[in-house]
């Protein structure tokens, strides 16, 4: 959990850490894409696109969501806090880092190095799986954050935009074969990750029919997943009965 002592960590961090992200805007609760994926540092609010025109002179940092977790770019937590040790991974070709430690199914201690706070495996030489995990040491060990935080006046929205920042899954998770450093306090190798819909669709036939589970398909299917359909045809192929050729 959290430490949320405001006598070590500034109140911006402690929002930034607690806030619920990608909720709807209650404000702008008929508008579209009105969920709140921007957080204002001088006002220690979320705020959705709608909600930015006040805000444009405020430092903001944009929240990206990777299967349902929250993250951001490590150049931009970099300018913030430093990050060093904490665990990076590319995707969209952006470095991001988790805000939050993430629930594990199971404990699996390996060999290799172990988050300090969460124990989750991570790739050498990381010793953290996100940036509250490295928060909660440093707080619990040193009982200050004084020589990690950094001063930041300016940190605009990137200049091409503000997009969705949902990040699918596709685009992620294929293991780099080794993490590299590099000096500066954003300069860090990261895991790139990627896995292919062809792979999970063969998976979930594979473990339907194992089970006994129905193979039934609706009428209706999204145009984009050409992959699903081709391997749904492969694992649903039967051999017909013979039939002989007419005689004259």
């Amino acid at each position: 959990m959290f430490v949320s002592s405001s006598s070590h960590v500034p109140r911006w961090l402690q929002v930034l850490l607690t806030e619920k992200f990608y909720n709807a805007c209650i404000i702008h609760e008929g508008a579209k894409k009105n969920e709140k994926n921007v957080y204002c540092l001088d006002c220690c609010i979320s705020l959705c696109p709608h909600c930015l025109s006040p805000h444009r002179s405020h430092r903001l940092l944009q929240i990206r969501r990777y299967v349902y977790h929250d993250v951001i770019r490590l150049g931009d937590a970099a300018k913030l806090i430093d990050c060093n040790s904490v665990q990076s991974y590319t995707t969209n070709s952006a470095k991001v880092v988790f805000l939050n430690q993430r629930p594990q199914t199971r404990n699996f201690r390996g060999s290799g190095n172990f988050c300090g706070t969460c124990d989750r495996s991570l790739q050498d030489p990381y010793h953290f799986c996100s940036l509250s995990c490295k928060i909660n040491y440093l707080v619990r060990t040193t009982g200050s954050l004084c020589n990690y935080l950094f001063e930041c006046n300016y940190l605009p929205l990137p200049e091409s935009g503000l997009d969705d920042g949902l990040m699918t899954p596709d685009s992620v998770l294929e293991p780099a074969g080794s993490a590299r450093t590099s000096s500066g306090s954003g300069g860090y190798g990261g895991v790139d990750c990627r896995t292919t819909l062809a792979c999970t669709a063969t998976t979930e036939i594979v473990r339907k029919k194992r089970t006994g589970g129905s193979t039934f398909r609706p009428p209706c299917r999204p145009a984009c997943s050409p992959v699903s359909e081709i391997s749904a045809g492969l694992m649903n192929r039967r051999k017909g009965n013979p039939q002989r050729a007419p005689l004259y």
